[in-house]
């Protein structure tokens, strides 16, 4: 408050007149401090907490969204755990918008969070988590997978690159040459990116020629046209999608298209939600362990509360569900 003060060259009381009763204010100051506000990037302590040190025991958590299945388990595992150590936790999601995290994180830091877990769209590239970084806000990415040159980024996740791998190695396995990939959109996503890799890493290792991924908004309503367009032009007998969300779409949308799953054509996804076990015929899919995600995220950020350095990326172990919606092809 005081360089908001004297940026806007008036006093500490007038800035905090401004802030909690800005209608006793003149308008030419008001508008000199929210403008020092603004370009010096103050954060008022909603809280009303003065010492930045104070620990609030509160995590900070931002998802994507609450409406697909792996987050939402996700967010069970780290409720259960902060709970279990005496935390609670505020929740802020995106909406699968890279320019909502910043708005979602401000508003959690606002409230005076201690720590967050957070996923993001993109982890090398993120305008968050510099933030974060320069605020000395501890913090673990769940999902989010990094590669060497950015280990100062506590993260969670499996190994999205190698479980797409095996998922697709498996559909070659069962005699698919033609396997074409139904993705989120990879330029958005570090996860459907490095899932596109673990495709055409499976692909090349048995000769064959990775297909143009189809990309699809996070939350596309269909993909029928999209489909439709592929079959008659590449004739995949599999699809191996980046979540479970699109192999759902997808197997809704084949049946609008006259095909039969996996009578026509193989479906596998990845994410292993309990919703997936449930389908008739029971998915294909890679399993991500997504409570245990979120209980290893908010164990992790509790010990870089308590003065732990970032170790070494937590990778749980995946495993393929080997469904009813992946069959050899038809002769």
């Amino acid at each position: 408050m005081v360089d908001v003060a004297r940026h806007a060259r008036v006093s500490v009381a007038t800035v905090s007149r401004v802030l909690n009763t800005p209608e006793r204010v003149a308008p030419d100051k008001s508008e000199a401090v929210l403008e020092a506000v603004r370009k010096l990037e103050f954060r008022p302590n909603l809280a009303g907490r003065t010492l930045r040190a104070a620990r609030t025991r509160t995590l900070g958590v931002v998802l994507p969204t609450l409406s697909h299945p792996v987050f939402a388990e996700c967010l069970h595992g780290i409720e259960a755990t902060a709970r279990e150590r005496g935390y609670s936790i505020s929740i802020a999601t995106t909406g699968y918008e890279p320019a909502q995290e910043h708005q979602a994180s401000e508003i959690l830091l606002q409230r005076r969070v201690d720590a967050m877990v957070l996923t993001v769209a993109d982890a090398r590239h993120s305008r968050v988590l510099d933030k974060l970084d320069a605020e000395a806000v501890p913090y673990v990415l769940v999902y989010n997978q990094l590669g060497r040159r950015h280990r100062r980024r506590s993260t969670v996740s499996v190994d999205n690159r190698a479980a797409a791998r095996q998922m697709v190695a498996h559909l070659i396995g069962l005699g698919h040459r033609r396997i074409l990939m139904l993705a989120g959109n990879v330029r958005q996503s570090d996860r459907s990116r490095q899932r596109l890799q673990g495709y055409g890493d499976a692909m090349r290792a048995a000769g064959l020629t990775p297909l143009a991924p189809i990309e699809l908004a996070f939350m596309a309503p269909d993909a029928a046209v999209h489909l439709g367009d592929a079959i008659r032009s590449d004739a995949p007998t599999a699809l191996f999608c980046s979540s479970d969300q699109l192999a759902l779409l997808a197997i809704r949308d084949l049946a609008a298209l006259g095909l039969a799953v996996p009578a026509d054509i193989s479906v596998a996804g990845f994410d292993g939600t309990s919703l997936s076990a449930l389908m008739v015929p029971p998915l294909t899919t890679v399993v991500q362990p997504s409570i245990a995600l979120g209980r290893a995220a908010v164990e992790r950020v509790i010990a870089l509360l308590d003065g732990a350095r970032i170790a070494q990326p937590t990778v749980l172990t995946h495993e393929l569900r080997l469904g009813a919606t992946a069959a050899p092809p038809r002769p």
